[in-house]
């Protein structure tokens, strides 16, 4: 079974399956999403307005057995950044694409009428449009519930919940994960774009699953990489031990004693709040209240990274309980229950919220008199009745933290290219920030993962309180990242990836063995290299300058403790990054 482009018009509410171009043969995941937007989509087209387009795509290697290789990504011009973006997420919904041929799904155009929402059924070779008006003002559950009643426990779905029929710049698109609970293709706002094309939901049927399978030319030399491949991440002592046991939160305390956890609005990088909210307390109460500390949020995953977290009275309250999460509202904006960040996770999930830039905003918004550190009772209100409801206030938090700086006037803004900084000071991990400055995505932790070297030891260490080294160290992660976005892979492969010699060979392997080519490891790379450079390209052509690769400017004389370390690049070595 060859793989088909399968694209609609939502102008005229049309679609068309068209064969793969040749140049974009080789290519999956975020390589193909971000070729498509480069080659398809005006860099200067308002990114709520009829000319962006939506590409989602999943990775060369998922919808086959690799470990690990369920992530599905999204591209489109971001009406937050105003760049290109392309974020992956886990769930169903790559495996049931891959499977059924799908290379690329490409949405372009918004209805003449917007007085309601479509439903955008993918099916084998066929997709049908129809109008929802019964799923408008819902939320992502009820509309989850609703999809998986009229089809089957199968069917992969996307949706929105009312922040991103609102276009707000905070909302997501929420993904069916394989529990039947909700991923997010999360930062961005891409969940705006998605409402801008009146599209309230999105499935992919997967009748004929059984039948239909990723196709492989050399199965033999496939199981043999796999297998090499999946011992490299069990073996690792991070992706094989520290996150199934403790989730992603392992990491509260790791960055806390590092000095790196941004607190209190980026005031400190150290939280004293964190024995509250850390990984090992959260695996406790986990294991206390009857819920669960390892699960995927992908078919396939050998790291289960993820847990069910329910309530003291062992009712289910929350899953994919991530670190950036946990530290968004616990030590940046001071809750200290983890019950009640927990609370909000779920709420979150249902409205279809961006964990990151909605945290960063509220810790902004103590700067602006709005809430206190530490109220997570007036955090929630303000989610449930503010937010959801689309009131002025709602509308003002919901429009993510560089918009709120500039409404009331804020200095201490901690954004890059209008993108919230993610759960890793700059100052103290300045490798992460090198990543954040540069990157086309905006301040984006997992563009270029440097906490891996600077901070956990893969691949080697460099200090992340000197700047030496930190250039190259973001620049040659960055590579690799975009090549391994490629693939369907989840960042946490770059622990063995780094640390274990047969690793990434085993995952070109894979590559070699599906499609029946030759790459090498030098291939991949430049792979990796051409979308950095396409990205870029694009941002430079939407108006971004070199300008825009900066850090907020508090953070060039505000000594953060407890290193009391400023950010100390100056603009011609962070300029720098971009001559390979």
């Amino acid at each position: 079974m060859s793989d088909k482009i399968y694209r609609v018009n939502m102008s005229n509410l049309s679609f068309k399956i068209e064969d793969v171009p040749q140049d974009w043969m080789g290519l999956g995941g975020r390589g193909l999403t971000s070729t498509i937007v480069a080659a398809e989509v005006d860099p200067e087209c308002h990114p709520l307005g009829p000319n962006n387009k939506m590409v989602f795509a999943p990775g060369l290697l998922s919808g086959t057995s690799a470990a690990n290789s369920g992530r599905n990504s999204l591209g489109a011009k971001s009406p937050l950044t105003g760049g290109i973006k392309e974020s992956n997420v886990g769930g169903t919904i790559a495996g049931v694409m891959a499977k059924l041929g799908v290379k690329a799904l490409i949405i372009e155009g918004m209805p003449e009428d917007d007085s309601t929402f479509y439903h955008i059924h993918v099916t084998k070779e066929h997709i049908e449009i129809e109008r929802v008006p019964e799923l408008v003002g819902k939320d992502n559950y009820f509309v989850l519930d609703s999809m998986l009643e009229k089809y089957d426990k199968k069917v992969a779905v996307m949706s929105i919940g009312r922040p991103g029929e609102m276009k707000m710049l905070i909302s997501n698109i929420s993904v069916k994960d394989p529990k039947g609970k909700l991923r997010s293709h999360g930062r961005g706002g891409l969940g705006a774009v998605m409402g801008s094309k009146k599209i309230k939901c999105i499935t992919v049927d997967a009748e004929k699953f059984n039948e239909a399978s990723a196709s492989i030319v050399d199965m033999e030399k496939f199981k043999a990489a796999s297998k090499v491949f999946t011992k490299a991440l069990k073996d690792n002592p991070i992706s094989g031990e520290g996150l199934p046991a403790f989730g992603t939160n392992v990491l509260v305390n790791i960055i806390n004693e590092a000095g790196g956890l941004p607190t209190r609005n980026f005031r400190s990088g150290y939280s004293d709040n964190a024995e509250n909210i850390c990984g090992e307390t959260m695996a406790e109460n986990i294991k206390a209240r009857g819920g669960s500390t390892t699960h995927g949020c992908h078919a396939g995953c050998v790291i289960q990274c993820s847990q069910t977290y329910n309530d003291k009275e062992g009712k289910y309250l929350t899953s994919g309980f991530e670190y950036e999460m946990i530290w968004a509202f616990g030590a940046n904006l001071g809750i200290r229950d983890l019950d009640q960040i927990a609370k909000i996770d779920a709420l979150m999930d249902d409205l279809g919220l961006d964990a990151i830039e909605t945290g960063v905003t509220l810790g902004l918004a103590v700067d602006a008199g709005l809430i206190e550190f530490g109220d997570g009772d007036r955090a929630y209100e303000i989610l449930k009745y503010e937010v959801s409801k689309g009131t002025h206030l709602g509308r003002i938090i919901g429009s993510g933290a560089g918009n709120l700086g500039k409404l009331y006037g804020l200095v201490r803004v901690p954004v890059v290219k209008n993108q919230s900084i993610p759960a890793y000071e700059p100052r103290a991990i300045k490798g992460q920030g090198v990543t954040y400055v540069t990157t086309p995505m905006g301040a984006d932790h997992t563009a270029g993962y440097a906490v891996a070297t600077n901070i956990l030891n893969s691949g080697g260490h460099v200090d992340p309180l000197k700047k030496e080294g930190q250039v190259e160290l973001a620049r040659n992660l960055q590579i690799a990242s975009a090549a391994v976005d490629s693939t369907g892979m989840c960042i946490f492969v770059a622990f063995p990836a780094l640390d274990e010699p047969a690793c990434l060979p085993a995952l070109i392997d894979m590559i070699n063995a599906r499609f029946g080519t030759t790459l090498s490891i030098d291939d991949v790379m430049n792979l990796g290299k051409t979308i950095l450079k396409t990205e870029h390209e694009f941002n430079l052509n939407a108006g971004l300058t070199k300008h825009d690769d900066r850090i907020p400017e508090f953070m060039k004389y505000e000594a953060l403790p407890p290193h009391n370390v400023t950010w100390d690049f100056t603009n011609e070595e962070i300029d720098a990054f971009w001559d390979f």
